[in-house]
């Protein structure tokens, strides 16, 4: 998803209605709520507050976070996913264009159902983590750590995926 969502997803990451595709200011794309929770982000990763987020600013943000060793190749890639110095407006440019192409709840949920014959709405960890690592593109060993700290599975091994994809098309896990 790029380097945003590493540092911060904000509560209901919608769209707002009639506001999305072919609008020109991106502002009208969200709620004043979320515009709010944006800038709360930017001013997290904007660490040295001169309103533009540099390859300074996330390698301080992410040694905040406990990653202290990443390569300024690394650093260099997430500043490239901007077109430009990453502003306020082009922060919430950059989280207007991923959400443009994320796919609706239901459908991630649809293709979890399928590995769940039973429906029961888990997935068993051990399945889980083979698919991941073996196909298409795959986890890393790193990549898998993230994920079951992220969504542990329960004592019997198994992982809540409607947890995850309620967690990946909103930006939170629902209030029990």
């Amino acid at each position: 998803m790029g380097f945003l969502f590493l540092f911060y997803a904000p509560k209901k990451a919608k769209r707002r209605a009639g506001g999305g595709e072919g609008s020109s200011n991106v502002f009208s794309m969200f709620e004043q709520s979320q515009i709010q929770e944006y800038k709360e982000a930017f001013t997290i990763i904007d660490q040295n507050r001169d309103g533009i987020i540099s390859k300074d600013d996330l390698r301080d943000v992410l040694a905040s976070m406990g990653q202290l060793n990443v390569k300024n190749e690394e650093l260099e890639a997430m500043i490239k996913e901007a077109s430009g110095p990453i502003n306020f407006t082009v922060f919430l440019t950059m989280f207007g264009e991923k959400l443009k192409g994320a796919d609706p709840e239901d459908v991630i949920v649809s293709a979890f159902k399928v590995l769940d014959p039973e429906g029961t709405g888990f997935i068993k960890k051990q399945f889980l983590e083979e698919l991941l690592t073996t196909q298409c593109d795959r986890f890393s060993a790193e990549e898998m750590k993230n994920l079951w700290a992220a969504f542990p599975p329960d004592v019997a091994g198994n992982v809540d995926y409607k947890n995850i994809c309620y967690v990946i098309t909103h930006g939170e896990e629902k209030e029990e």
